[in-house]
């Protein structure tokens, strides 16, 4: 195992994403919780879980524009700081705003086995699938510092899970390949908001750098038998 430094991402297992109440609920979204806790009890240099953190002002949410439905209609979002640079948002239902009960961990989550937890989206004016960084270049409106993060703790490979498998967890393995780490998605771990997306989303993964993997998959028995 020398030179073998993996982290744990645990992407946005939050109340608002899960059946029976969330807002923004994934079909069986639950479900995945007995694996992730399974990984959780691994020996990653690092574990790491990210929240969704909303203002409730935020661009994402559909109540914040007139006429406009959830999950349907877009968004055009431009770069506050340089208006030359836009893209086009999905619109949501209201979830995860700073401090209520949606925004919440799971409790089934081992949350005691987490190193640190990160909180995303805080900023109402973009909207931010990856837990590394908005989607905007010229220049960046945030950066969360997670990059840094495991290049300090001298990461080598970065396994990705949690919630939703097509916008958060696959902007997270899209930018940790990017970010230079050998990245696994674990398939088990996750759930789709759209399960019909998945396969084209799969293909857009591993276009990126990383691999889909599943839990039988010797990418993440090694971590079984590390310990």
């Amino acid at each position: 195992m020398a030179g073998f430094r993996p982290a744990l991402i645990v992407v946005d297992l939050q109340e608002d994403f899960c059946p029976p109440n969330g807002s923004l609920a994934v079909a069986n979204g639950r479900d995945i919780t007995p694996s992730i806790n399974s990984l959780l009890a691994s020996p990653f240099v690092i574990k790491i879980a990210t929240k969704d953190w909303h203002p409730r002002d935020h661009i994402s949410f559909a109540a914040n524009h007139e006429g406009k439905a959830p999950f349907t209609d877009f968004v055009t979002i431009v770069n506050p700081y340089n208006e030359s640079e836009s893209y086009e948002s999905r619109l949501w239902p209201v979830h995860c705003v700073q401090g209520t009960p949606g925004a919440e961990l799971i409790p089934e989550l081992h949350a005691g086995q987490l190193d640190t937890v990160l909180e995303k989206g805080t900023d109402a004016r973009v909207e931010m699938y990856s837990p590394f960084y908005d989607p905007f270049t010229s220049p960046r409106v945030c950066d969360s510092g997670l990059a840094q993060t495991l290049r300090d703790k001298q990461v080598t490979d970065v396994y990705v899970v949690g919630l939703a498998a097509d916008f958060c967890v696959k902007n997270a393995a899209i930018d940790a390949a990017k970010e230079g780490f050998k990245t696994f998605l674990v398939e088990e771990c996750t759930r789709a908001v759209d399960a019909s997306t998945w396969p084209e989303c799969k293909k857009e993964i591993e276009a990126s750098g990383a691999k889909v993997v599943s839990m039988d998959d010797p990418e993440v028995r090694r971590l079984m038998t590390a310990q």
